[in-house]
């Protein structure tokens, strides 16, 4: 039985903007070692899940679908938001 990861996307360290960053991420684990293709050198494996990303409005909607299918699943809590204070003046000290 495959399983399943529930995470929240942090935020984009390019950029300052927030977006996509409410939405909760399902994720299946992978089922097979990805192996190097011979004729490419490209890594690849048989296993399509790894390919499938579902986006959801809430971790509730989320765990809610993982036990619909039948899916065990883990939830990594969204990552804490800490904020830097900072002075324009603090750049020439």
């Amino acid at each position: 039985m495959p399983s399943v990861r529930i995470y929240q996307r942090p935020k984009n360290a390019m950029q300052s903007g927030k977006a996509r960053t409410d939405r909760w991420v399902v994720e299946f684990e992978p089922g097979e070692a990805k192996r190097a293709d011979p004729l490419t050198g490209w890594a690849g494996s048989g296993d399509t899940r790894e390919q499938v990303r579902l986006s959801f409005a809430s971790l509730e909607a989320a765990k809610a679908y993982a036990e619909r299918e039948g899916l065990p699943f883990t939830v990594t809590p969204a990552p804490a938001k800490t904020l830097k204070l900072q002075a324009y003046a603090d750049n020439f000290r």
